[in-house]
């Protein structure tokens, strides 16, 4: 028997960080996670006004990430890492979230996660100024996954004000114009992008809720409370965290897919804590908008075998 015969291959396996894993875990979390903070807005709003809300949301949540990246070595943004934070996160943040906050006071969740479901769409158009068009397997599972929407929206049979509307609008856009943008910009490296980010919105958010008179509530419901300490933890510190990683890692179009999912999602946990009314056209915008993400996902997967 000679050597060759006795070597043995050494095996791999994937470790945790491997993209491989990361990326459908990461994707998980803001398919699920995010479709269930549109209900947890909605508790909190009981007691908590908009933008105080979302400020304090992002005061702890980026505090606690702050000062557990500090404690681990983490270096400090430079100063231009923490403008682009800064910009970055009134964009994501201040306006992406902080309106969808203030617009679930007269919109219904699902309502609002349907709106916010446009955002893939702006974020196209802004990528495609930068040079980076979808392409067209991608252009048709972003188009389709819009008409699921349409279709998602018909079958709800909420109706909110013309104001809540626009600002659900100009929160998509933000969010999306955002994102498009700070994927060209020097940021804060890993998840002390997250805390600067949070950081710098939430010094926004507070202003904006004192110059609106917003105030702590003395006495507010259990309720309220815990669903502030679940977009704290969950909603902010692991979402957001996911999000980012995706925006780094995946094709624009993916990482954007979760906002076609996050709808069907919002109405199912609307349906189970909240009795909301799921008829035929919420099942058929749900299947719709999930085939949409497939194509996208599969776009995805051949363009990065070639």
């Amino acid at each position: 028997m000679n050597d060759s015969a006795c070597t043995t291959e050494t095996v791999t396996t994937p470790s945790l960080a491997d993209p491989r894993w990361m990326v459908p875990l990461a994707l998980f979390a803001l398919y699920v996670i995010w479709g269930s903070t549109y209900l947890a807005i909605r508790y909190a709003l009981a007691s908590y006004p908009p933008f105080l809300l979302a400020g304090v949301r992002f005061t702890v949540a980026g505090l606690l990430l702050f000062a557990v990246l500090r404690l681990r070595g983490a270096p400090l943004p430079t100063a231009r890492q923490w403008r682009n934070a800064a910009v970055t996160g009134v964009l994501l943040l201040g306006f992406g979230n902080g309106l969808v906050c203030f617009a679930e006071q007269s919109v219904s969740s699902g309502i609002a996660a349907v709106a916010v479901a446009s955002m893939p769409l702006f974020a196209a158009i802004f990528a495609g100024m930068y040079g980076d068009w979808p392409n067209r397997g991608e252009t048709v599972g972003l188009l389709l996954g819009f008409v699921g929407v349409v279709v998602l929206n018909l079958g709800t049979g909420l109706s909110g004000s013309r104001l809540g509307a626009l600002a659900l609008i100009c929160a998509a856009t933000a969010w999306a114009f955002g994102s498009v943008w700070s994927k060209r910009q020097d940021m804060p490296k890993g998840p002390m992008n997250v805390a600067a980010q949070m950081l710098c919105a939430s010094v926004a958010l507070i202003l904006v809720a004192l110059l609106r008179g917003e105030r702590l509530p003395a006495h507010p419901l259990p309720s309220a409370t815990f669903a502030v300490a679940y977009l704290v933890v969950f909603g902010s510190i692991v979402a957001f965290s996911a999000y980012l990683y995706v925006l780094k890692t995946v094709r624009p179009a993916l990482a954007t897919s979760y906002a076609y999912v996050n709808p069907p999602v919002a109405v199912l946990f609307g349906v189970a804590f909240a009795g909301e009314h799921v008829g035929p056209f919420d099942i058929a915008g749900m299947a719709i908008i999930l085939v949409g993400v497939g194509i996208i996902t599969l776009m995805r997967q051949r363009a990065a075998a070639r």
